[in-house]
């Protein structure tokens, strides 16, 4: 669905610009906010494609790295601005809004290793896994201590895996998550790496170094449950949407969170 869902930089009739789709069937008027249109989504006023209650509109122009949220009327006159739940890259919290990425730009020099492991039977090789959250595995100290960049990270916690004889680095969740103290079990977009310690192209530098050095990449994936932030998928459309509308189905007392609606296919997806 991601190919297909959010933000995707496309040429129209020789005109570049941005392909925006979003899910949001209960909504009675959906639309494109940001800069560009002084986060005023009357200004760009998505189409429904009905039955689906897909919204989509092309807007000429724009390119990646533009910062964007969908503008989201519900029957119920409930206004909001939602981050797009397919967005490959985000703002930096506390800021919530999508950016428009290109995910293909990205030249990977992995190919050998992907055959490699293609060929490999993991069912008789040794395997060790190094479990680290990235956010505190090691602190680059200054005015103000901060976590490594992924960028770093490939250098300095590949190198640790390679000498420790670890074949495997397993990241906790780098989903894009608003809250720190979640360590990332909370996620908010599932499709853009977080960042917090760089660019989705920085990550696959990352992954690519590990891979250069022999180590395969574990990504912790949380499709429990989701933050009730305002800017997520809670109450999308106005309505009760990727959620339970039963409390007792769609909420985690003990975390606050909110739990997925899996008799959806939309929500599967």
């Amino acid at each position: 669905a991601y190919q297909v869902m959010g933000a995707h930089v496309r040429t129209v009739d020789g005109i570049s610009g941005v392909h925006f789709v979003v899910w949001a069937p209960n909504a009675v008027r959906v639309g494109v906010v940001g800069e560009f249109n002084r986060w005023d989504g009357r200004n760009h006023p998505m189409e429904r494609r009905d039955p689906s209650g897909i919204f989509e509109l092309f807007i000429p122009g724009l390119e990646a790295g533009t910062v964007y949220k969908f503008e989201i009327k519900g029957a119920n006159g409930h206004l909001s601005e939602k981050a797009d739940p397919y967005a490959f890259a985000t703002e930096l919290r506390p800021r919530t809004a999508s950016v428009v990425w290109e995910v293909e730009q990205y030249a990977w020099e992995d190919a050998s290793w992907m055959a490699r492991r293609r060929e490999t039977n993991w069912l008789e090789e040794p395997i060790s896994v190094y479990e680290v959250h990235l956010g505190s595995w090691k602190r680059v100290p200054g005015d103000e201590p901060r976590s490594l960049t992924y960028l770093e990270a490939a250098v300095e916690l590949v190198a640790y895996a390679v000498d420790m004889g670890y074949t495997h680095l397993e990241l906790l969740p780098i989903s894009e998550h608003p809250f720190d103290g979640s360590w990332g079990y909370q996620p908010a977009g599932y499709f853009a790496p977080t960042s917090r310690f760089g660019s989705p192209d920085d990550f696959k530098g990352f992954v690519d170094a590990a891979h250069a050095a022999g180590i395969g990449v574990i990504i912790d994936w949380v499709p429990a449950h989701f933050p009730k932030d305002a800017h997520g998928l809670g109450y999308f459309d106005g309505t009760h949407l990727y959620e339970h509308e039963d409390p007792r189905k769609g909420e985690h007392m003990d975390w606050g969170t909110l739990i997925f609606n899996y008799g959806r296919s939309e929500v599967r997806s």
